[in-house]
Formats: structure tokens, C-alpha cells, sequence
């Protein structure tokens, strides 16, 4: 009995001091809550991306220098336009959201006319020359805009139809 006694003793006082003694680090699990950031943050200056950058001063590359629209849209234009983009443009384009090239929604309160239908009208060396057209090119990754070898008659009615994509 006084060995037994001996025994478990030991084994107790083994264990007491196997599991005493060790500093765990604690783990962190799981949390839904949010913790104050305890290190430096740094506010990082967000790069807008070419596609929401807004340039109303740039009038691109190509054979259209100045262009004025008129107050009225002109239904007519922009049914002949419609129909351009549908058959040309929908295979890159979509009209309200990024596809493989971007959405023309709104893009007259990003672009000038003028840099719009020069992208339409002279897309290759826009994108190899054109500061904005190089980073829409990056953005949309390298795939360049295919030149549909539209007319200017076929290139300002497409815009005409852009400017009624709200």
C-alpha cells in the first residue's frame, strides 16, 4: 500500500508540474466583432481605375478635332445607332456594365464627344498613344478595341445612342 501511495504521488506530482509552469500563447479565433486597428494604418490614395476616371478635356486621337451636340437628342441618329452598336459593338461591349471592354453608360459625363468617337473611329493608335486609352487597355486586360472601320456618319450615331444610356 505505502508503494502504491508512493506511486500515485509521484504521478500526481508529475503531472502538476508537466502542466503548470508553460505560458500558452493564446490563439485567436474567430470573431464577428471588429477590432481597433493596433498597428500604424497608412491611408493609401486609391486609384481610380481608367474606366471611372472622368477627362473632360481630352479630345483623343484621330480625325474628329471639335464636335458640338445639340441640345435635342435626334431619335432617327440614335435608332441607326442603336442598331450599329447591336451588330458591332455587343460581342465587347455591354451598355450599362463592364464586359470585355467598357460600359458606355454615362460616358459623355466622363469623355469629351470627341475622344469618344476618335476611340470609335481610330482605336489603334488611340490605345498606342492616348494616355487614357493605355490605361483602359491595362485595365481591361490588354484586349485591345477592334477597329469596326465605322464611317463618322455610323461612328456619331452610336454616340448619339450613347447619350441616351442614363
Amino acid at each position: 500500500m505505502k508503494t502504491t501511495l508512493k506511486l500515485l504521488t509521484a504521478i500526481f506530482v508529475t503531472l502538476l508540474i508537466s502542466c503548470g509552469g508553460k505560458e500558452e500563447k493564446k490563439k485567436e479565433g474567430f470573431s464577428y466583432e471588429k477590432k481597433a486597428p493596433t498597428e500604424q494604418t497608412t491611408t493609401k490614395a486609391e486609384k481610380v481605375p481608367a474606366s471611372k476616371k472622368i477627362d473632360l478635356t481630352n479630345k483623343g486621337i484621330g480625325p474628329i478635332k471639335s464636335l458640338t451636340l445639340d441640345a435635342e437628342v435626334d431619335q432617327k441618329m440614335v435608332a441607326h445607332g442603336a442598331d450599329v452598336f447591336k451588330k458591332l459593338c455587343t460581342a465587347c461591349h455591354r451598355s450599362d456594365k463592364k464586359f470585355i471592354g467598357p460600359a458606355p453608360k454615362n460616358i459623355l459625363d466622363r469623355r469629351t464627344p470627341e475622344w469618344v468617337m476618335n476611340m470609335i473611329l481610330n482605336p489603334d493608335e488611340m490605345t498606342q498613344k492616348d494616355p487614357l486609352a493605355k490605361e483602359l487597355l491595362i485595365e481591361f486586360n490588354g484586349s485591345p478595341m477592334a477597329n469596326q472601320n465605322l464611317s463618322e456618319e455610323d461612328a456619331r450615331a452610336v454616340l448619339e445612342y450613347f447619350r441616351t444610356l442614363k
